[in-house]
């Protein structure tokens, strides 16, 4: 296959970087309405490996948001699905599946699997979201994080920043209280809206995974994919994602302390001591 079909992408990022995505491995987590397109923006800018996660076949209730979603592949895996459209966009992509649901130590085998450069995470049920970003932390891998885009409208509110400066966002406040217990104040990428979510658009419901459902319009977890995407791209590519939304004073109190903590225990450079003798 030639290289033209990245002319264009090559003419903005320069083929510095479009080596350095070749060479990224992205492990995707969850294929629903977010993560689907985040990983088709990742192979169309030419990332050359991604791990695809998701259990989930695709169901009439896609339709409405979902990229794999078509009429001709319900029943059909997420993951399947989607490595046949993505190899028909870049032949050369390297694309591993993880058809099933993951937790416990099956997520830490998956997370230790591969030297990924990026994670991002599309998961929408809680407890597995909670331990993947855990993890993630734990062993050092950048993650991108999408909160909920359910029962939102305007794509204009969504942003990007740590997830210790989310606010206003009912997932991201569960996610923040849990991961605090766990030690987690910072250094996950979080993206999220701050839109009030009507009580009409939550339906309850008794499902293995779920608790409710909350409607969606298609555009906002499309929107929410790029984001993740753009931040992937965007910090390969040297180009640092910060957010100016300020950090709420008892978590940047915490971070100082633990700022300060590490100073006092790292190793005296040898050089250094001498030369100031």
């Amino acid at each position: 296959m030639t290289e033209d079909w990245q002319d264009r992408t090559r003419l903005l990022a320069g083929e510095d970087t479009l080596q350095t995505w070749r060479q990224a491995h992205i492990l995707v987590m969850g294929l629903g309405g977010v993560g689907a397109y985040a990983a088709e923006q990742l192979v169309r800018a030419g990332v050359g490996t991604l791990t695809l996660v998701d259990g989930d076949r695709l169901h009439p209730t896609n339709l409405n948001r979902q990229l794999p979603a078509l009429h001709s592949t319900l029943g059909a895996y997420k993951t399947e699905t989607l490595r046949q459209r993505f190899l028909d966009i870049n032949p050369d992509l390297e694309c591993h599946l993880v058809s099933e649901y993951l937790k416990d130590e099956r997520m830490i085998e998956v997370l230790q699997a591969h030297p990924y450069h990026y994670v991002v995470d599309a998961i929408d049920t809680l407890s597995p979201k909670i331990y993947l970003l855990y993890h993630c932390v734990r062993l050092g891998l950048r993650v991108v994080s999408a909160m909920g885009t359910g029962g939102k409208w305007n794509p204009e509110q969504l942003t990007v920043c740590d997830i210790a400066q989310t606010y206003q966002c009912r997932l991201a406040d569960v996610l923040r209280k849990r991961l605090h217990k766990l030690g987690v104040y910072s250094g996950i990428q979080a993206v999220f809206s701050p839109e009030v979510v009507a009580t009409s658009a939550v339906r309850e419901e008794e499902d293995l995974n779920k608790k409710s459902a909350v409607g969606t319009v298609s555009y906002m977890p499309a929107v929410a994919g790029c984001f993740c995407a753009s931040v992937v791209l965007r910090e390969l590519s040297g180009r640092k994602v910060k957010s100016d939304l300020p950090v709420p004073h008892s978590v940047r109190k915490r971070l100082t302390a633990r700022e300060t903590a590490a100073a006092s225990v790292a190793p005296r450079n040898p050089s250094s001591e001498s030369e100031t003798k």
